[in-house]
């Protein structure tokens, strides 16, 4: 049976991992090393371009950082105004439209992220083979929860382009709690805390019987271990400017320096109560020195460490969960030997956190279990995983109608029907949305596309059935079918760019905030919406039943239908539904007498035929 490996893509690190009979084990290089540093550099090797990844590329960050790409995860299915605070900490030059999919230039030349993702894929991919000792196609790659469909696309875009089939998407939370439970055997209430070099996830799950159930998920696409050292790095250069009157930002190499010694740093004070800063100045003369405490370090990043347990608190609450149901917290990512988090994570939940699996290496070892199953291996383990964010399509007034909701288990299909709005409709507009707002302006669009060839008749008859699939790695296929005359449509929801970091971060907070707010403002809209069709309809039937009304009841109905109309433009939801119900029992009787002459006209007709 050929291998399928299991891929932690991840931002500061990636390893590979494969099934050793029943036990997942990360593959190390030549140097017995399983970890490979994330870092891609390109340079001129006589006319042509070589390629250097891991070590040999963190090397050459120091000397020629403008050729050297690293944490190239945060830029997956981004556009450039995602990362306009990025920017003045990057040394890369970012080519394309505003509007487009980042792209990073390189001297003459300009690359996607997932084209330099595939570098470190096919890294991996190498020692695979070489380590195993036959070809390898086909893989289970780790993505962060979080991520949304463009991030996965372009996940899955590099591991084509590193020559891979990539079987499954998978979160890393998930991944990571795949590994523990086949080690541990672990029944009950899980929280997987992963905190890596530059993303944050929380997973709730529910694990009993071999079956890995996801029952919420939260996190933070733009936190993670790089955040940590640019707090160090921003005292190193505030401290500078102040004591010698040097900016090192206006010097990369420098900049860059400063990077990995506040990376050294932060690894020595997980393991001692005091570490040595020394940075040489541009002048290569000058030394920049000073000892840093831990507890100095913590009080810089005290406020990050809050903000993951902010969305530990949130994941909880979207589960139903008290932290006292939680059985075992499992600590995951190499940012978790921060003794801080440690001891943060254990106060929430109020139990000492699990990490006795190598932390950098459990998701991919997650990812080889996943691999396993995939490929038929192994039949007595089920996973069940969910979509982080609510999906829906628009509908009249710019409401939001949701087909799938959030932490809904995938894969998994939703379908609704809905009808036209305008008598003779030949098509429909479908505007795909993500989030939990109730009105569109709040939500982030995903798609747009128009269903054409829609039988014209009368507003309201014609049946547009829209499909919702999610698919196992996250993607989402919709389809919109008219159901009279079998037309349809169907997009693969692959957005140019990603989630903004500040929606990723305040989606769910926001729309928890707005709640009551946004309750009253979709009432509003769907009332009018109501009012709309109930006019319509009123004013036809006055029309077609003249004979049947006297001139009081003429002046009551049309009085009625006044109070409605000015209720719609200055009215409140309430004042709306009043007014309706106003119409509805002035117009009872008349609608009673019109529905009558209805029948008497439909029957005289079918004696007629008879004849």
């Amino acid at each position: 049976m050929p291998y399928v490996v299991g891929i932690d893509l991840g931002t500061t690190n990636s390893l590979v991992a494969y099934m050793d009979g029943k036990t997942p084990r990360a593959i190390p290089d030549e140097n017995g090393q399983v970890a490979l540093s994330s870092i891609v550099a390109f340079f001129q090797e006589g006319l042509s371009e070589a390629v250097l990844v891991g070590e040999a590329a963190k090397e050459r960050l120091v000397t020629h950082p403008e050729e050297t790409v690293y944490s190239v995860k945060r830029f997956m299915g981004k556009g450039q105004e995602d990362l306009e605070a990025d920017l003045k900490h990057l040394p890369f030059v970012f080519a394309g439209k505003e509007k487009e999919g980042i792209q990073i230039q390189i001297g003459e030349k300009t690359y996607s992220p997932p084209e330099i993702s595939a570098h470190i894929l096919r890294a991996l991919k190498a020692r695979a083979e070489k380590f195993l000792k036959t070809t390898v196609t086909q893989a289970v790659i780790t993505v962060p929860a979080y991520f949304n469909d463009s991030q996965r696309q372009a996940t899955k875009d590099a591991g084509k382009l590193a020559g891979l089939e990539v079987l499954r998407i998978l979160n890393e939370p998930t991944a990571a709690s795949l590994a523990y439970g086949l080690q541990k055997e672990k029944e009950g209430i899980i929280a997987v805390y992963d905190l890596g070099g530059g993303t944050f996830d929380i997973s709730i799950l529910k694990i009993k019987n071999g079956i890995f159930q996801v029952l919420s998920t939260n996190g933070d696409t733009h936190l993670g271990g790089d955040d940590f050292d640019r707090k160090l790095v921003n005292l190193i250069c505030d401290e500078i400017l102040k004591t010698h009157d040097v900016d090192i930002q206006t010097f990369p190499e420098v900049l860059q320096k400063a990077r990995l010694v506040s990376e050294k740093v932060k690894c020595g004070l997980s393991s001692e109560d005091s570490v040595e800063i020394v940075l040489t100045l541009p002048d290569q003369k000058t030394q920049y020195k000073r000892q840093i405490t831990r507890t100095e370090f913590e009080g810089l990043i005290q406020g990050l460490i809050a903000r993951t347990i902010d969305s530990c608190r949130q994941a909880l609450s979207d589960a139903k969960l008290e932290p006292s149901d939680v059985k075992e917290v499992v600590l995951v990512g190499g940012s978790i030997r921060v003794p801080l988090i440690k001891e943060r994570v254990g106060d929430l939940f109020q139990r000492e956190p699990h990490s006795e699996l190598n932390p950098d290496e459990v998701v991919a070892l997650g990812a080889a279990v996943q691999a396993q199953i995939l490929s038929g291996a192994i039949t007595d383990m089920l996973l069940l995983d969910v979509t982080p964010l609510s999906l829906g399509i628009e509908i009249m007034g710019g409401v939001v109608s949701r087909l799938i909701q959030r932490n809904a288990p995938i894969p998994t299909t939703a379908k609704e029907t809905y009808s036209t709005q305008v008598d003779g409709q030949r098509s429909v507009s479908i505007h795909v949305v993500q989030g939990e707002r109730e009105l569109v302006a709040d939500c982030r669009s995903l798609a747009k596309f128009n269903l054409t060839g829609v039988e014209p008749m009368p507003a309201g008859m014609p049946r547009i059935e829209v499909t919702f699939l999610i698919d196992a790695n996250g993607i989402l296929n919709v389809t919109a079918k008219d159901l009279r005359s079998g037309k349809e449509t169907t997009v693969e929801v692959t957005p140019t760019y990603g989630l903004s970091d500040e929606d990723a971060e305040k989606m769910i907070s926001t729309s928890m905030e707005n709640a009551k707010a946004d309750l009253e403002k979709r009432q509003l809209i769907e009332s009018k919406n109501e009012a709309e069709t109930v006019l319509r309809h009123t004013e036809k039937a006055l029309v077609q039943g003249a004979s049947l009304l006297d001139d009081a009841e003429r002046t009551n109905i049309e009085n009625a239908i006044s109070d409605l109309k000015n209720a719609m433009s200055s009215g409140t939801h309430r004042e709306l539904r009043e007014k309706l119900s106003a119409l509805d029992q002035a117009t009872q009787r008349f609608a009673a007498d019109l529905m009558s002459q209805s029948v008497q006209e439909a029957l005289q007709n079918k004696k007629l035929s008879d004849l």
